[in-house]
């Protein structure tokens, strides 16, 4: 089986878990998973299958969306629901509903974060929960990440009590914390906050709709109607430019050749994908130190 197979990964299992799961079900070792999932969260978790672990990057560089919750008067040590609460503020003034807009419409475009402790962003060759665990802070390298949308899902005008909830929707580039966009949500509002539930809904292209459970993935196996629900590999390359070639430049593609930058070149600094007779064979980009050049970044010799 090559492909790729989208997981709708249920609330209580790491990423790896599924993978591992994965592995045993369909009796294969080279499976792998398209970027981590905290284990309070459910969503669309593509897992790529044989060949297509070759696009596993891919599908984890592009971009993410998911529906979360924040709730205002409470912070947790891992910024969502699981973590302990180590900030109480009552919300003694009701929220208007213009306000919060303002707020989740000033985080649109670049944005700077620093992963939370609880995270498996690596410091020191050590993953930051592993300090956390052991009460160790460690300086954490802030990141630029990209919010292109963000929608309040909530229909009310004012919002009252002494702690708030309200869920937005949110799709945003690799890498985005969407616990610590909570808890900056909240800073704006004036509040200590935290990310109390999220679902991601999808992942590239790839949809709920497109997803099994793991109940589906057995029930397909038994009645041997998986691979109707296995994507080809190109599929995880969908966000990415196409480039049609003939037969001759398809061989030295194949071969992994080096090509000259000509004038029909139009893609700028972008990676885009090089296909002969319906088969993906490559990923080009700009020479990095020649631009009158193109290489490849990855072959792929024919996949589909």
């Amino acid at each position: 089986m090559d492909g790729i197979l989208p997981l709708w990964k249920p609330k209580g299992m790491t990423s790896h878990d599924c993978v591992f799961k994965i592995r045993k079900l369909l009796k294969m070792k080279k499976v792998g998973h398209t970027g981590t999932l905290d284990p309070d969260v459910a969503g669309v978790l593509p897992i790529c299958l044989g060949k297509g672990t070759k696009v596993a990057e891919y599908i984890t560089n592009a971009g993410k969306e998911y529906i979360g919750e924040v709730t205002l008067g409470l912070s947790t040590t891992t910024e969502d629901a699981s973590g302990e609460v180590i900030q109480e503020k009552q919300v003694i003034k009701p929220i208007d509903r213009q306000q919060i807009l303002d707020v989740l419409s000033s985080f649109l475009g670049e944005i700077k974060q620093t992963p939370p402790m609880y995270s498996a962003v690596k410091v020191n060759g050590k993953r930051l929960y592993e300090y956390a665990r052991k009460g160790i802070i460690v300086d954490r390298p802030t990141r630029t990440v990209n919010i292109y949308e963000i929608e309040l899902l909530d229909d009310r005008n004012i919002f009252a009590g002494n702690t708030i909830s309200f869920r937005f929707r949110v799709r945003c580039s690799k890498g985005t914390y969407i616990r610590t966009l909570a808890v900056s949500i909240g800073e704006k509002l004036g509040y200590p906050a935290h990310m109390s539930d999220l679902t991601r809904i999808s992942s590239g292209s790839f949809l709920k709709d497109d997803c099994l459970s793991f109940s589906e993935i057995e029930t397909r196996l038994e009645e041997g109607d998986l691979e109707n629900k296995i994507f080809p590999i190109d599929r995880g390359l969908s966000h990415l430019p196409k480039r049609e070639i003939n037969d001759t430049l398809a061989e030295k593609v194949n071969n992994g050749a080096v090509l000259p930058k000509d004038e029909t070149w139009i893609y700028g600094d972008k990676e885009v994908v090089f296909i002969n007779r319906n088969q993906v064979l490559a990923i080009y980009k700009i020479h990095p130190n020649k631009p009158h050049l193109i290489k490849p970044v990855k072959v792929l010799n024919g996949v589909n």
